[in-house]
């Protein structure tokens, strides 16, 4: 039986690819299609020498200092899909398979990495830095979804700030990566580097050569000598996705030419439409797997400016709605879009693992789940709902690129994900 075609797809835009001075990222997390993804912050915070922490399977040394953050997160792991920090950076990372298998047993997730990097990486780069480091002090693995058939996989990330984009894809503890400068960039379920590698793991070409898969003459070309020679299903179709997500974002993409700069038309709400793509496959759901959660920023290449966070908290983003998220003096968790905690007898925590389920819905879940239900008997109350809501995404955009233009101060605008978050609530109810 052919495996479950589950994928994710990340893009970015960097000027001149976006309409505006600024860079673009987008994500869409498609996991199991019952599981929730919930909406965390986490200030910034200073740590004592010597304290550890405990990511979902393993723990690690902390370090002295981390950044605020706010992620899209499966609620049963303690890492996220996609994410940004205070600092302006954003990151996402997408399953892979390669020629190196995965190893046995518990280490990081690439979930982890995700969330480890945006509290310690002031830059795309640095994070980058700190997923390298940490693969090479504790390697990648464990089962990455909230069952006990195993499933485990290696990890690719985009990583972005406000001046650049970072391409990093793994194979076990090796890694090549591929700096993005302008344009437009997209990654799936697959190798995507070539001979382009801006940074490599110290030994990527020894292994390559020790285990007869490169033979040291021809140019050395990542993706060829690291992909699979027999790819799982979800990689093969991950590559129509990739050319497809990759065709509606060259669609809006600029160009720079000698003497000329032609710029692209990117934007968060262009972002958003790609994310609502269906027909491309960007937009998942198909058996066992959906969208379960999907991210857009804006990122200001000007520094005194804010970056803005969207995120949906819900399933599918074609029926869900994105919401703002400023980081601020004030910023808090949203407790309505964070689930419920279950301690040392959480399923996820107790050895063995994932033996039963627990009801991990948040409100805004749970009011968006019973929408739809009401969705397929009383089809015209529903649309009313969703274009209503649909305005009021509108009207946040408006609102936005006004105080980006320096017409509304930012500090107005702090609480929005919160008035957001009530307001998408009470329409379903």
């Amino acid at each position: 039986m052919a495996e479950a075609p589950s994928s994710c797809d990340c893009f970015v835009s960097l000027p001149p690819g976006s309409r505006d001075d600024q860079v673009i990222f987008g994500k869409n997390s498609d996991r199991p299609r019952d599981e929730v993804q919930e909406v965390v912050y986490c200030p910034a915070a200073s740590h004592p020498p010597g304290s550890t922490l405990e990511c979902t399977f393993i723990q690690i040394p902390q370090v002295d200092r981390t950044h605020a953050v706010i992620l899209s997160k499966p609620a049963w792991m303690w890492g996220a899909e996609m994410g940004a920090n205070d600092r302006g950076v954003c990151v996402g990372n997408e399953a892979v398979w390669t020629r190196e298998p995965v190893a046995p047993g518990e280490a990081l997730l690439g979930m982890d990495l995700v969330r480890l990097s945006l509290e310690r990486g002031d830059s795309a780069r640095t994070a980058l830095t700190v997923i390298t480091d940490l693969l090479e002090l504790h390697g990648q693995g464990g089962q990455c979804r909230e069952d006990p058939e195993p499933f485990s996989y290696h990890n690719t990330f985009l990583l972005v700030d406000r001046s650049e984009a970072w391409v990093l894809e793994t194979a076990g503890r090796l890694w090549a990566a591929h700096r993005v400068p302008a344009g437009v960039k997209n990654i799936s379920n697959q190798l995507t580097i070539g001979t382009e590698i801006s940074a490599e793991h110290p030994e990527l070409r020894t292994v390559a050569r020790d285990q007869g898969w490169w033979d040291g003459q021809e140019p050395f070309h990542f993706s060829q000598v690291f992909s699979p020679e027999n790819p799982p299903a979800r990689m093969e179709l991950a590559k129509r996705r990739y050319q497809g997500g990759r065709e509606l974002l060259q669609k809006h993409e600029g160009s720079v030419r000698p003497g000329l700069c032609v710029s692209g038309s990117v934007t968060a709400e262009v972002m958003m439409s790609i994310l609502r793509d269906k027909p491309s496959g960007v937009c998942m759901d198909s058996g066992g797997f959906r969208t379960t959660g999907s991210m857009v920023s804006v990122l200001p290449t000007d520094p005194s400016l804010p970056c803005i966070h969207f995120f949906t908290a819900t399933p599918d983003p074609s029926r869900s709605v994105f919401k703002p998220f400023i980081f601020s003096d004030h910023s808090a968790p949203v407790l309505s879009v964070v689930s419920p905690q279950f301690g040392p007898e959480d399923p996820a925590r107790k050895q063995p693992r994932f033996q039963t389920r627990v009801d991990r819905r948040h409100d805004l879940y749970k009011a968006h789940q019973g929408a739809l239900i009401t969705m397929e008997t009383e089809r015209e109350e529903a649309s009313a709902v969703y274009s209503i809501l649909r305005d009021l995404e509108s009207q946040c955009l408006t609102e936005i690129s006004a105080m980006l233009s320096g017409d509304v101060p930012g500090d107005e605008l702090g609480d929005l994900f919160l008035d957001c978050v009530d307001t998408e609530i009470k329409f379903y109810q």
